[in-house]
């Protein structure tokens, strides 16, 4: 049989991760595959930084999605977006990583609205589409 949780509770898992990354992280696009861990040294060079919104995600019966927007007005080096990693406000801890894709592929765990993933120093960037959605429906 496969475990199933109740809307509730997937919420309420999904609300306690927005909870633990806090108010107003940061969000870095970088360049190459992503480490083996949020524990691990980071790696590829920060191609986009940006601080979410103090309010950066709603929950609704166990999908976490993106609140309000997410740009870089000013991209802070050149390269190919391969991944991006979520940290607290400080700036020191990794609580979230993934892949990174354009909208037009779909495939990523984060999209970017661009057509391409190349991201050119000093560009708008411009996070479209970012959901979590909790197991066990």
């Amino acid at each position: 049989m496969t475990i199933q949780f109740s809307a509730a509770s997937r919420s309420a898992q999904a609300q306690a991760h927005e909870t633990t990354i806090g108010t107003s992280p940061i969000l870095r696009i970088r360049s190459g595959a992503p480490p083996a861990s949020c524990a691990a040294s980071r790696t590829g060079t920060v191609l986009a930084s940006m601080t979410l919104p103090s309010d950066w995600a709603s929950v609704s019966s166990g999908v976490l999605s993106q609140v309000g927007t997410w740009e870089d007005l000013t991209a802070d080096a050149t390269g190919d977006a391969g991944h991006y990693e979520i940290v607290d406000s400080g700036g020191t801890v990794c609580h979230e990583q993934g892949t990174i894709t354009t909208v037009a592929t779909g495939t990523g765990d984060m999209l970017l609205s661009q057509a391409t993933l190349g991201i050119v120093a000093g560009q708008r960037v411009y996070v479209s589409t970012f959901t979590r959605t909790w197991p066990g429906a």
